[in-house]
């Protein structure tokens, strides 16, 4: 997995958004067991507190759950896995709307723009950075 961090947002909160853009994007399969919590803050280059901080509130969102002795894994409830698909999605088209509108387009005009204009994938390992 690739980690991106920009400075305006907490990391513990970049750290969330991307494992659950991970999971969401079937990176992380529905089950899967993760990598331990020493891992992946290792992988990232953070505090493993600060990993453990954004581990804990996405098993409070139910993304993952624990089992004592075995680790974290990717929940299997699949309609929760779309619900955060979505939520990342609309918070995404939220953003992109109030930028377009700052730039003076009207929401029409933007429709317009996104039927006309291709779109190429961009392919990377976590998706979004926030």
């Amino acid at each position: 997995m690739r980690w991106q961090f920009s400075n305006d947002v907490p990391i513990y909160s970049q750290l969330i958004e991307q494992i659950k853009v991970s999971i969401v994007s079937g990176m992380f399969a529905p089950g899967e067991r993760l990598p331990s919590v020493r891992d992946l803050a290792t992988e990232a280059g953070v505090n493993p507190n600060t990993m453990q901080r954004a581990m804990t509130e996405l098993e409070r969102d139910g993304l993952v759950y624990s089992q004592r002795t075995a680790g974290r894994f990717v929940t299997e409830d699949r309609t929760m896995i779309e619900a955060a698909k979505r939520e990342l999605a609309e918070r995404h088209i939220r953003t992109f709307v109030a930028a377009m509108l700052r730039l003076g387009y009207e929401r029409n005009e933007i429709a317009a723009l996104l039927k006309q204009e291709p779109v190429e994938e961009e392919k990377t390992d976590v998706g979004f950075g926030v």
